[in-house]
């Protein structure tokens, strides 16, 4: 579902809502945090550990955490008294999916690399990725482009 704004802006659903989340540092070394973790393993991360890890209070880091999950951006699991919370990262796709256009326009082919810590692909993988990804960029960039200047 898309939400129109005022002034003709489109946004995916949430998506404002997201930027509001993720406007607070703490919130974004919370899921900096998660997102390391998330590469050494899938099991998640506890509450008593962030606390260890970023120095913050545990009823501050439990305030963070609830807004992250109620922004859908962090999953919880359960365990006896403990909790567990992991990244959700489907939220924030719709983020890079609404970004991706402003980086073409403004870099072209010339884009920076980004450098995520996730796990790798194998390189054979990685490389089709990365084809597939600038041409399907680079493509819809020269359309964009052919139809301004054709007044569509």
């Amino acid at each position: 579902m898309r939400v129109v704004l005022v002034g003709g802006a489109d946004y995916p659903e949430g998506m404002t809502d997201i930027f509001d989340v993720i406007a607070d540092g703490t919130r974004r070394d919370i899921l900096q945090l998660l997102l390391r973790r998330s590469t050494e393993g899938d099991g998640g991360t506890s509450v008593t550990e962030i606390v260890s890890e970023l120095g913050v209070s545990q009823p501050t880091v439990s305030k963070h955490l609830r807004v992250l999950r109620e922004a859908e951006l962090v999953t919880v699991r359960e365990d006896g008294q403990r909790r567990f919370y992991s990244i959700a990262a489907g939220p924030l796709e719709a983020v890079d999916d609404w970004l991706v256009p402003f980086l073409v326009d403004a870099y072209g082919e010339q884009a920076p690399d980004v450098d995520l810590p996730m796990l790798p692909l194998p390189d054979g993988a990685a490389h089709a990725a990365e084809v597939v990804g600038r041409a399907a960029a680079s493509a819809k960039h020269a359309v964009t482009s052919a139809l301004r200047r054709f007044g569509s």
